[in-house]
């Protein structure tokens, strides 16, 4: 009798871990990147500086091995907490994408641009 017990316990304990068929992975692609990062440009476009102490620098996106891709210049006009969350959505959807596609990367590390300008109402990086 314990025995049936027990291998009524197993197969209850067996099938907690199978997989639900409702779960989908979501797949990224490379036009909702595209995509994304257009949209944060645009947000970042719609705001205009003064002067280069009126600008600043977000890291943005994901190498595959750590680290981002690049940096993206901005007015402080910008609201912060809104490009901040534009620009960790995509950090997540790139570094989805990395792990979806098996992407490697040089490993270099990328660094804050050294200089930032206020070109013509424009952040601008200048070296």
């Amino acid at each position: 009798m314990s025995t049936i017990i027990r291998f009524l316990l197993l197969a209850m304990l067996l099938q907690s871990f199978q997989c639900n068929e409702e779960e989908t992975v979501t797949s990224i692609t490379p036009q909702q990147l595209v995509q994304k990062k257009q949209e944060i440009l645009n947000y970042i476009n719609s705001f205009s500086c003064a002067e280069a102490s009126g600008c600043n620098s977000i890291a943005f996106g994901a190498k595959p091995c750590g680290g981002p891709r690049e940096f993206l210049v901005y007015p402080n006009t910008v609201n912060q907490a809104t490009l901040e969350n534009l620009v960790n959505e995509y950090y997540e959807m790139d570094n989805a994408y990395n792990l979806q596609i098996g992407a490697v990367s040089d490993c270099m590390v990328v660094g804050p641009p050294r200089t930032i300008d206020c070109v013509n109402g424009v952040c601008t990086i200048i070296d």
